[in-house]
């Protein structure tokens, strides 16, 4: 089932002369895990911005569960179905003590208090910060910090979560736990979720792929896929994993090898092949 849809979505911001999103028709399914590539001003956090209204069409249209995101009346409606994590996890924290912030966005949907207890109790334990429930935020690590921001959107009930490049301002330690908690929380929750990141290794475990450029999607498919059109990626100023690399550069020097092992296993496993089918010729 589609929960998100782009029709033909074009946006200007006010004094640019030139479009940030120059004709977007893109589909978003339920449970998935897409991410969104692209390097800096190819639009891919505009196009986050507007799939819960921060932002709405200069021209086209965007549908949430079918409900026309530039339709004031139901903006309520649509940011509880989809909820937004940003790069700066410091800017979404506003209490002092973690559970009081998880707490804070479903306080103000007015949830009844016993249920905003078991909401909190269950954000935290989602994203594997329950123990620090009476932590102060300050004191957390930025990881820490960026899935209390998750969890707090966790609490509100989305049906998707859309994250704009959450883990830009955290260490590699930081980037892999954020990344580990997006991956848990579409594969086992069933959560549709919505990845913005110019970091190509936090894409290969998302169903799909979708690369931006200058406003307009330049490439959509599974990541195996998508990664193996490694001249177009260069051209974009993208890299791509070091095992479609590798597994390019040997048949750029005559090997007959696929492109699209991706982890590290499964490249060692098609090169080990190929070199037992010549030796056994």
């Amino acid at each position: 089932m589609t929960v998100i849809q782009f029709e033909q979505v074009h946006f200007t911001y006010p004094g640019e002369p030139r479009e940030s999103l120059a004709g977007v028709d893109l589909s978003i399914e339920s449970g998935s895990f897409v991410a969104v590539l692209g390097h800096n001003g190819s639009g891919k956090s505009t196009l986050a911005k507007h799939m819960n209204a921060i932002l709405t069409p200069t021209e086209g249209r965007v549908l949430v569960h079918g409900i026309d995101t530039a339709d004031a009346d139901r903006l309520l409606e649509v940011r509880r179905k989809v909820g937004m994590v940003f790069q700066n996890p410091d800017n979404q924290i506003v209490a002092n003590v973690v559970e009081d912030d998880v707490a804070f966005a479903p306080e103000n949907l007015g949830v009844p208090p016993e249920e905003i207890r078991r909401r909190v109790d269950e954000a935290l334990r989602q994203v594997e910060m329950y123990e620090f429930r009476q932590h102060a935020p300050h004191l957390l690590s930025g990881g820490q910090k960026q899935r209390v921001a998750i969890a707090g959107v966790i609490a509100m009930q989305p049906e998707i979560i859309v994250l704009d490049e959450p883990t830009a301002m955290l260490d590699p330690q930081g980037r892999r736990e954020v990344i580990d908690t997006i991956r848990r929380l579409c594969r086992e929750k069933g959560m549709t979720v919505v990845l913005i990141t110019h970091h190509m290794d936090e894409c290969v475990g998302a169903d799909r792929l979708v690369v931006m450029s200058e406003g307009r999607v330049v490439a959509d498919g599974s990541p195996a896929a998508v990664f193996s059109e490694v001249e177009l990626m260069e051209r974009e100023g993208l890299s791509v994993p070091e095992t479609t690399r590798l597994l390019y550069d040997l048949r750029a020097a005559g090997l007959d090898l696929p492109l699209d092992a991706l982890e590290t296993n499964a490249c060692a496993e098609v090169i080990a092949a190929h070199i037992q089918s010549v030796c056994g010729e």
